[in-house]
């Protein structure tokens, strides 16, 4: 049976997933932006207080989340070290492994941003291969993506993803920069992107200077 701490606890997550509060994931479904405080789950008298499955239903829809992908957010957040989003435990595989400076050397990616060419080191990843294909790390090298992703934390990759907004991805522009950053706005012409590291702007690429760009669907955090 599914516990009232699960239910909010996965709510939580699903905000922090999308770099939101709780109160920022209720405003995003169109709620009460107070709906999901912690003040709210709890009555005057004490007896807890559970989402509307109608909430939840919205807030799926404002993320893109799947309910597979919610039901998995109820497990221990301890097990979030060792799982990547919506993966249900198998065997391990190994998969590329990069440094960011590394990869905007050129000659690891194929023109789709695929794992290609030599030199890569590996990193194991707890699913089927079957289940992620083409996924790869890239482990994240300095502070400039503080404070969501620190020196060393590694993050997989998903190349071929559909992205969406507020999808936290990973840019390769023409000229070899790689970026960890959020998808704010695609169109035609050209893709805007919010920093995650608040002392860096904001920037707008022209759709013909990106090489690639991949979703983000797992960190080592």
């Amino acid at each position: 049976m599914l516990s009232h701490e699960q239910i909010w606890g996965a709510i939580d997550r699903l905000a922090e997933r999308h770099a939101l509060t709780p109160s920022g994931l209720a405003r995003r479904a169109g709620l009460d932006p107070t709906s999901f405080n912690k003040s709210k789950r709890l009555s005057a008298d004490g007896r807890l207080r559970w989402p509307s499955t109608e909430s939840i239903a919205k807030v799926l829809d404002a993320t893109g989340a799947s309910m597979e992908q919610f039901l998995t957010f109820m497990r221990p957040k301890s097990s979030f070290s060792s799982l990547p989003d919506g993966a249900i435990p198998r065997h391990g595989s190994s998969i590329p492994l990069l440094g960011f400076a590394q990869a905007g050397a050129g000659g690891f990616f194929d023109d789709g941003g695929f794992p290609a060419g030599q030199g890569w080191d590996v990193v194991e990843f707890p699913a089927a291969p079957s289940q992620k294909a083409g996924v790869y790390a890239l482990e994240v090298q300095g502070e400039s993506m503080m404070p969501l992703y620190r020196d060393g934390d590694v993050l997989i990759v998903e190349p071929g993803a559909q992205v969406r907004r507020n999808d936290r991805v990973v840019v390769k522009t023409r000229e070899g920069e790689v970026m960890a950053k959020v998808l704010l706005r695609q169109s035609p012409r050209s893709i805007e992107l919010m920093s995650l590291n608040p002392e860096h702007p904001n920037r707008t690429i022209e759709l013909s200077d990106v090489d690639w760009i991949a979703r983000i669907i797992w960190a080592s955090q």
